[in-house]
């Protein structure tokens, strides 16, 4: 059987690998903890596993097709069959042996991750809030098509309906998977419902998507921690506690600042401005390890810079253009609703696997 492009010692050591957690599981005797932790480890693998027995079984039709094809001795309708199914598997080998190696690159440690979505309004005024509202609308509806859980931690609302800054925590399987490559700038292009001579304004809002970190990724120093607390207050003197229950928490050493205002109790805004916080810290440390290892890499889905324009939204021409993939949609109703955002999300995956499968093979 002729060489491939893939490491047979490896793939059979992720085999091996998989019929011990296999075994482990059948023998039972674990506890809990020990039992979710096989668990997990055995459904990110198995994936891996069919694709490769998938493969190999390929492979080995491959090779008795061209026996038989080959076979002098061999009746020749039953060779001109062999013929034909040999072509047939030799044009799929290609497609599976490219899922194996997918299935194989190094996994982002925090794929599996929730997420916390931060939406700000950038420039553009009152028109940059709507979007921003409009953005923020978008990934809940995404969400819920996702089957994900979409839990609102904070809105700061403007007179006309706005959003200036929105944050939400979203839960479900591989969120963070699927949405890390929302984070940059977006733009839009739409006449304003305040426009009264009907012309095209262009505005836009900054999209963060963290991993929602645990307490043993990220350790916080209480020293390091200047906690404020003030009277919380809403858009247009709307939903103000006479009391001071917002917190903000300033982390001294790196400067950053979070603030939380929509629970009524202090302690549950302490405890939603210190998940921020924790998100906001790890997403620093990812962001050194990352531009460490993009200094290494050839091709990359935009630089992963917030201030990245990333993509645009033109309304009077119904399309949704991403800079980053030159991919351009003309349906950009379906997008703004979260229905079609997944034909985008899995064309930046794509492109992002594309990359890293070509630097394997540099």
């Amino acid at each position: 059987m002729e060489a491939t492009g893939l490491p047979e010692a490896k793939l059979d050591k992720v085999i091996e690998r998989y019929e011990i957690l296999q075994a482990q599981m059948s023998a039972g005797g674990q506890d809990a903890g020990t039992f979710v932790r096989l668990s997990k480890e055995y459904a990110e693998i198995e994936p891996l596993v069919k694709a490769i027995q998938s493969w190999r079984k390929l492979r080995r039709d491959i090779a008795e097709l061209a026996a038989m094809r080959d076979d002098p001795a061999s009746d020749p309708e039953m060779r001109a069959l062999a013929e034909t199914e040999w072509k047939e598997a030799q044009a799929a080998l290609p497609d599976l042996e490219r899922q194996v190696k997918i299935l194989l690159l190094p996994k982002d440690a925090d794929d599996e991750k929730n997420a916390i979505l931060e939406v700000r309004a950038g420039t553009g005024g009152d028109e940059a809030a709507l979007f921003a509202r409009d953005l923020f609308e978008m990934y809940r509806g995404y969400a819920a098509l996702q089957g994900w859980k979409f839990e609102v931690e904070s809105i700061a609302e403007t007179e006309l309906g706005g959003f200036r800054e929105a944050v939400a925590t979203i839960s479900g399987r591989g969120v963070f998977a699927k949405l890390k490559f929302e984070s940059g700038v977006h733009r839009v292009q739409r006449v304003p419902d305040t426009e009264t001579q009907g012309r095209i304004h262009t505005s836009a809002a900054t999209v963060a998507v963290l991993p929602e970190a645990e307490d043993v990724d990220i350790e916080i120093n209480e020293a390091d921690l200047r906690i404020d607390v003030y009277r919380s207050s809403g858009a247009g003197g709307q939903h103000v506690n006479t009391t001071d229950s917002a917190v903000r928490i300033t982390h001294i050493p790196t400067g950053i600042v979070v603030a939380q205002q929509t629970e009524r109790s202090q302690h549950k805004n302490k405890a939603k401005a210190m998940k921020l916080l924790r998100a906001k810290l790890y997403e620093a440390e990812r962001e050194r390890t990352d531009s460490a290892r993009a200094a290494q890499r050839k091709g990359q889905v935009g630089s992963g810079d917030r201030s990245e324009r990333i993509r645009t939204y033109n309304f009077p021409q119904g399309r949704v253009t991403d800079h980053r993939i030159n991919l351009t949609l003309y349906k950009i109703e379906q997008v703004m609703t979260g229905e079609a955002l997944d034909e985008i999300i899995g064309a930046l995956i794509a492109e992002d696997q594309a990359s890293r499968l070509a630097e394997l093979n540099d």
